[in-house]
């Protein structure tokens, strides 16, 4: 098993595969990152793939602020990826909804919706400056300490409301009577 878990690591350093989700953006960002994709920048000879669906990704690219109407998309596709999942955000707009913010349309900022691992700051943020956050996303994705695997330990770790240690419902009665008489 060992084996079998370190050429999975060995795949994740080597071959990542992006998905985009545009959350509401003016496409600026989009544009930069399709330049790390071109012939310039060409970020395939390392690997780094863009992925037409959420479930063979391993990385999360988002950009633009979280709009109402994207809002649900965000989630299930956030959803759709397979653990360990990374979450880059791509640009000033998820981080602080840049000159979206006050806008009755936007829901607020990335981290507000799903968890985020790494911040690319710039509007639009530059080519290089997209894959070095590229190159952060996939040290924390084979070292497995994601804000998704975090946010999990730690709601596991958590004790339950009631204050006595126990999760609600651990020693309830199987059937629907107080006592557990059928």
């Amino acid at each position: 098993m060992a084996l079998f878990d370190s050429l999975i690591r060995t795949a994740r350093r080597r071959s990542p595969w992006l998905f985009h989700l545009n959350a509401g953006s003016c496409n600026g960002c989009d544009i930069e990152l399709v330049a790390c994709l071109g012939p310039r920048f060409d970020v395939e000879q390392l690997g780094i793939r863009l992925e037409g669906s959420p479930r063979h990704a391993d990385i999360i690219v988002v950009s633009g602020p979280v709009t109402r109407t994207t809002r649900p998309a965000v989630e299930t596709i956030y959803a759709q990826v397979p653990d360990p999942k990374v979450v880059v955000a791509l640009g000033s707009c998820p981080a602080s909804c840049n000159v979206f913010a006050g806008s009755p349309t936007i829901e607020g900022p990335l981290d507000r919706v799903i968890p985020v691992d790494v911040y690319v700051p710039g509007c639009p943020p530059r080519p290089d400056a997209i894959i070095a956050g590229i190159a952060e996303a996939i040290g924390i994705l084979v070292s497995g300490r994601s804000a998704h695997e975090r946010l999990t330990q730690r709601r596991a770790e958590e004790p339950a409301a009631d204050g006595r240690g126990r999760r609600p419902g651990a020693n309830a009665p199987r059937s629907g009577h107080p006592d557990g008489a059928p």
